[in-house]
């Protein structure tokens, strides 16, 4: 048993964001202690123009204002994401605001945004990157005030000030704690986002975060708009509105989005999907409900280069990250692959040529 299934229960006795700053900073301390180990060769790729030692990140939401960048590194992953930032800074909705569904292995957060705002977060990546140039990858994820007056121009301000120091952006258009966010996730606005945070950030990758909760028609029309608007891939996905998975929780009505366990299938269908449909010529990232590493490797043989966590360790604690990169390379040359990227799409691919996928 490892030492985190231990203290798990003492820490679940404090609040959600409690117990969240007290990981955050542990993991600062951490990351004054050294360098993150270089993992197995069979697991290092490039994506994105950039070099992945694991396909394994931090997702969006846990380090908001880049605080933790460093330790996020040293306990295995290949890659951070902080954010979802705004150009103004915002605290965000009421607490209590973020529950624990234990028995579901999920979350429902209605945080809203909260964040220090984009400068203070811009100051102190333009100071980690001085220091650590040859770090691993750092994508940084915008989004818009809640009470902005043009909620497009918020995503433009946000692009052009983080595309000299992100290694990718993410456009996060699919939050269901900001009223009215995810109507921007159709129709012209949906466009118009995209060619601003092109012209804004012409030389970095670009992604789309899009909700679980669209149709699959409605995810893939997206895709398509992406690639015409030269958006480089897709994060699929956030969290859920949807209750299904959390049915029998005292929880259930608490507003905001889930995510955790319930939403790996509704993701991992939607990422195969829009792999098939676009053919793979979309980077595709897959997060929702990742807490090992056979849902890991189902997303990278759905098509995901990538994939995203969160909620995981939550419940597994901050090891798992090593465990899953060591199964995760067991996996593959048991299946036969010398490297990751043969196995990103493979199942979408057999299925295309009508082979039986198991």
């Amino acid at each position: 048993m490892s030492l985190y299934r231990i203290l798990r229960p003492l820490l679940f006795t404090l609040p959600p964001e409690t117990a969240h700053q007290l990981t955050l900073n542990g993991l600062r301390l951490l990351g004054a202690m050294g360098r993150p180990k270089t993992g197995a060769a069979i697991l290092r790729q490039t994506v994105l123009g950039r070099d992945f030692d694991n396909p394994f990140g931090m997702a969006a939401g846990f380090d908001k204002n880049g605080d933790a960048i460093s330790g996020v590194h040293r306990i295995g992953f290949g890659f951070a994401e902080i954010g979802t930032l705004t150009p103004l800074p915002q605290l965000g909705n009421p607490t209590p605001r973020v529950f624990r569904l234990t028995a579901e292995r999920a979350l429902i957060n209605r945080l809203g945004f909260n964040n220090r705002g984009q400068m203070d977060a811009l100051a102190r990546l333009e100071n980690w990157r001085e220091k650590s140039p040859q770090a691993r990858p750092v994508g940084v994820n915008i989004g818009a005030n809640k009470e902005a007056a043009d909620r497009i121009a918020d995503y433009d301000i946000g692009a052009q000030r983080f595309a000299a120091v992100a290694d990718y952006l993410t456009v996060n258009i699919s939050s269901p704690n900001t009223p009215g966010l995810r109507d921007l996730q159709s129709g012209e606005a949906a466009g118009e986002i995209m060619r601003r945070v092109r012209a804004a950030a012409p030389d970095i990758p670009v992604l789309v975060k899009i909700a679980p909760d669209m149709s699959h028609d409605d995810a893939i029309g997206l895709a398509e708009l992406a690639r015409a608007e030269n958006i480089d891939g897709l994060i699929i996905s956030n969290t859920t509105l949807a209750r299904d998975g959390v049915a029998s929780s005292r929880r259930k009505d608490e507003a905001g989005g889930v995510s955790g366990a319930p939403v790996f299938d509704m993701a991992t269908d939607m990422l195969r999907a829009v792999y098939r449909a676009s053919g793979g010529k979309l980077t595709l990232i897959g997060v929702g409900g990742v807490s090992s590493a056979a849902a890991a490797y189902a997303k990278i043989r759905a098509g995901a280069s990538l994939v995203q966590l969160y909620t995981g360790l939550v419940y597994e604690g901050p090891g798992l990250v090593t465990r899953m990169k060591s199964e995760l390379a067991q996996m593959l040359r048991a299946d036969g692959f010398s490297n990751i990227a043969e196995a990103i799409g493979v199942d979408a691919r057999r299925a295309d040529k009508g082979e039986n996928v198991t």
